[in-house]
């Protein structure tokens, strides 16, 4: 009797993400650096009136820009996650940071994840544009072939943005963590590269800046886009 079998898949690996730099319309990703990015990081989300930023992460909130800026070293330093500081073309200045995260090059599989946007990017065309190049990044530039989005399952925004952005929901992984002390149930999200090209498509569309009126508001929602 033959057993059912996947679909073969090449023997090549991923590339291994690196420190590059990746450019944008609106913003460009940089290798985080505490000593070039603490400062306005810690702006942008930094302090008690960005408590609620933290709620989500593993990590965070940091009671001083000191313990702040040596959580950054650490995260400076780390390869898996890789981390991004997400600077504003114009100003420079760095408004949140990215990863990538379990990185499996000979499944040619990542993760981007442990996103932190102060409020000054949250529903902008940055902030969109940002997981834009992560995923060209990872799809065009590394050869991924599956690209994951995991978040608390508690955390309505996040699955929102995962939905907008075109990643298809695959389900709960039930007390898949403890973070903070806290039993955390993970909600998983995935996009192929064959849906890319789709979902590149549609995104670039959105990012045009004739989709922007002058106050920077949008005319057309993503979906609409599609």
């Amino acid at each position: 009797m033959t057993l059912p079998i996947g679909a073969e898949v090449g023997s090549l690996s991923a590339e291994r993400p690196s420190r590059v730099h990746l450019a944008g319309r609106y913003i460009r990703l940089e290798p985080l650096d505490a000593q070039t990015h603490g400062k306005s990081l810690w702006e942008a989300a930094g302090g008690s009136e960005h408590e609620d930023l933290w709620t989500y992460l593993s990590d965070g909130p940091y009671p001083n820009r000191g313990s702040f800026e040596a959580a950054l070293s650490k995260k400076a330093a780390s390869n898996d996650p890789l981390y991004f500081a997400i600077a504003d073309s114009r100003s420079g200045l760095a408004l949140g940071y990215a990863s990538y995260l379990r990185i499996e090059p000979a499944h040619r599989c990542m993760e981007v994840g442990s996103i932190l946007f102060g409020p000054a990017l949250q529903r902008t065309a940055g902030a969109t544009e940002t997981m834009y190049l992560m995923a060209r990044h990872a799809f065009e530039d590394l050869d991924c072939r599956r690209y994951e989005w995991k978040c608390n399952a508690l955390h309505v925004g996040s699955r929102r943005a995962a939905l907008r952005l075109g990643f298809t929901f695959e389900g709960i992984f039930r007390h898949h963590m403890i973070v903070k002390g806290r039993n955390r149930d993970t909600a998983w999200f995935s996009m192929l590269d064959s849906e890319w090209p789709e979902r590149k498509a549609a995104l670039e569309r959105w990012l045009e800046p004739d989709n922007f009126n002058e106050s920077g508001q949008q005319r057309r929602r993503l979906g609409e886009c599609t």
